[in-house]
């Protein structure tokens, strides 16, 4: 089983849906987890809400800190935002394949319950395409 981690800055938006996704859609052969480099100390509701809307069980992630891994070898580490990918990453053990996924912030959005919906369901659909892309061993 290849093993996960996804980054991004706050983990509370990108990274859950990633993580939760790639264990959604690798089921037996991926297992993945999320953090970042400042935690928000919360997931955004709409997150959660994205999920389930889309059929995808959420299990029950939390925002933490991506120094909670830094003793864990890893497969693949994926950054969902750019901030974090500018970042200094801590050193995982092994050599694990990096990838970046620009994906814009949808607890950004503004607007009405309708605009903030879809910049959830945008950042979803994108992350779901890179997903697929690394599921079928196409990244």
């Amino acid at each position: 089983m290849k093993k996960v981690l996804v980054l991004c800055t706050g983990n509370s938006c990108r990274s859950v849906i990633a993580e939760a996704l790639i264990n959604h859609m690798g089921k037996g052969r991926y297992s993945a987890f999320s953090a970042g480099s400042k935690p928000a100390g919360y997931v955004h509701p709409k997150s959660i809400e994205t999920l389930k809307r889309h059929g995808i069980d959420p299990g029950a992630p939390r925002s933490k800190s991506w120094n909670e891994f830094s003793d864990q070898s890893f497969d693949l580490v994926i950054t969902v935002c750019d901030q974090a990918a500018g970042e200094s990453c801590p050193l995982f053990p092994g050599k694990p394949k990096k990838l970046h996924w620009s994906t814009p912030d949808p607890a950004k959005a503004t607007g009405t319950d309708a605009e903030i919906e879809a910049a959830f369901d945008k950042a979803f659909f994108m992350l779901k395409k890179n997903i697929e892309d690394v599921t079928n061993d196409r990244a």
